[in-house]
């Protein structure tokens, strides 16, 4: 089965992105988007995002399969990727894939894949469905992607972790991991993150620690985990052990989660720059509103086909 699809990363977390507003469910499995990532025998990528149909009002829906097979709620660098990649099939940069051919017959079947608003001028601002929520999307005239990722929850049972009770914050609390006792805080960005803060972030072993973490009891649905270095209050490294993806060059929803981790602990302020092995991220966490917003970039790298 030959499937059209455009790479992009942003800040270096890549991903395979897939033209599916002709069908709410993914046009491949899990098992296919393990083989398309595979960096030696296909494509190569952190996940497969796919571009559905809207749900409840939203433009898009957004899914996402790892590279490991398994799906998680969201992705930050992922939905800007999937923003401009919307935004870039709209304006007819990237031509949808051709419609599947009539049962019975040579002529293919023609299929209306444009928007309710369609037309070939691309919108600035999108509302996606995903799996944490609606997520909604703004691309900027100077090519970045402004995010508006919702407002972070914080109770034990939100994230889920038994590190705090149901009903409390896991905020600074000890963990044993690998030999090693760390304090962490635990953050859901509508996927559970663990932050702890070191003070060499070049240090880690984080093929080590890394997935003794994410499979830690402690998280009955794994987590993600960062590992941040406070070089000024409003400026941190960041390094990352993804859930289902392992270690990767940036991850947006735990930039965010970092940021709020390091304000709950006194170490960032509000609006903080996160230096990632991939790039920079802009992240304010608003003092009113409580919402997270993330900026930073999504690039195109190219279009293919390939047989699955």
């Amino acid at each position: 089965m030959p499937i059209e699809f455009a790479k992009y990363h942003g800040l270096g977390n890549d991903f395979i992105l897939i033209d599916n507003r002709h069908s709410p469910e993914p046009v491949i499995t899990p098992e296919q988007a393990v083989e398309m990532c595979d960096r030696h025998f296909g494509i190569g990528a952190d996940g497969v995002i796919f571009a559905l149909p809207g749900q409840n009002g939203t433009d898009y829906t957004m899914r996402i399969f790892n590279s490991d097979g398994s799906e998680p709620e969201m992705c930050g660098n992922g939905i800007r990727c999937l923003a401009k990649f919307i935004a870039d099939l709209e304006s007819k940069e990237i031509h949808p894939p051709q419609p599947p051919l009539a049962k019975g017959g040579s002529e293919s079947k023609e299929i209306d894949l444009s928007l309710a608003k369609g037309g070939s001028e691309s919108k600035s601002e999108y509302r996606i469905h995903t799996g944490a929520g609606v997520i909604i999307t703004e691309l900027r005239s100077d090519g970045q992607v402004k995010v508006d990722m919702g407002v972070p929850r914080l109770l034990a049972a939100e994230i889920p972790t038994t590190l705090a009770a149901p009903d409390a914050k896991a905020i600074d609390v000890p963990i044993e991991v690998a030999g090693k006792s760390w304090s962490v805080t635990c953050v859901s960005m509508g996927n559970p993150h663990c932050i702890t803060f070191v003070d060499d972030v070049s240090a880690v072993a984080l093929e080590t620690v890394g997935p003794v973490f994410e499979h830690h009891p402690a998280f009955p649905q794994r987590t993600n985990t960062e590992f941040i270095q406070v070089i000024r209050s409003d400026y941190v490294k960041m390094r990352v052990w993804e859930r289902g993806a392992g270690v990767t060059l940036a991850c947006g929803t735990g930039a965010c989660a970092a940021v709020v981790a390091g304000v709950l602990v006194a170490k960032c302020d509000r609006t903080t720059a996160v230096e990632l092995p991939g790039g920079v991220l802009e992240i304010e966490w608003a003092e009113v509103s409580g919402r997270i917003y993330m900026t930073g970039p999504a690039q195109r790298v190219f279009t293919g086909c390939i047989s699955l």
